[in-house]
């Protein structure tokens, strides 16, 4: 019975894992992605919150009675370790783990163009010019930001990539 237990808490533990971070590891910022891709990491997105609170209840009830019939610190320290993993994988799963990848500016600044230093002389960028004030946003910065909020000529711009 033991035995059984004590593959159930892994089993949940890996399951947890899986669903929490292969739709982080499917959705890759500047690599190719398939609708196959797409489609299970949204499914995948979508179960994640039910599936690993179940696995949590489960894990936790199974963790319980193997405690009371477990010796030593060292198994019971693994039991204890089993239980968090699920809690954080409960707690992750309920996370928008897409826009940790993309999370927006937290200080955004402007440059002239002869002191952009972050800037290749290849590197693509996004322009706009308005009454007179032009603006150049490198397009690998906003493929993690995809948005700038800013003001170009007085007037209100949002530019996106």
């Amino acid at each position: 019975m033991k035995k059984a237990l004590s593959t159930v808490v892994v089993l949940l533990v890996i399951l947890s894992l899986l669903v929490v971070l292969v739709p982080a590891y499917l959705i890759q910022p500047f690599a190719s992605q398939t609708q196959s891709d797409l489609d299970v990491s949204y499914a995948l997105r979508r179960a994640s919150p039910p599936a690993t609170l179940a696995a949590l209840l489960v894990g936790l009830v199974c963790a319980f009675k193997l405690w009371r019939s477990t010796r030593g610190w060292v198994r019971k320290s693994l039991l204890a370790f089993a239980g968090l993993l699920l809690v954080g994988f409960a707690i992750l799963a309920r996370e928008n783990h897409f826009e940790w990848m993309f999370h927006p500016l937290p200080q955004p600044g402007y440059v002239e163009a002869a002191k952009a230093r972050h800037v290749q002389g290849g590197d693509m960028v996004l322009s706009i010019e308005i009454g007179g004030d032009a603006r150049a946003y490198p397009v690998p910065l906003l493929a993690y930001h995809h948005l700038v909020n800013t003001t170009v000529g007085g007037e209100p711009v949002v530019a996106t990539y």
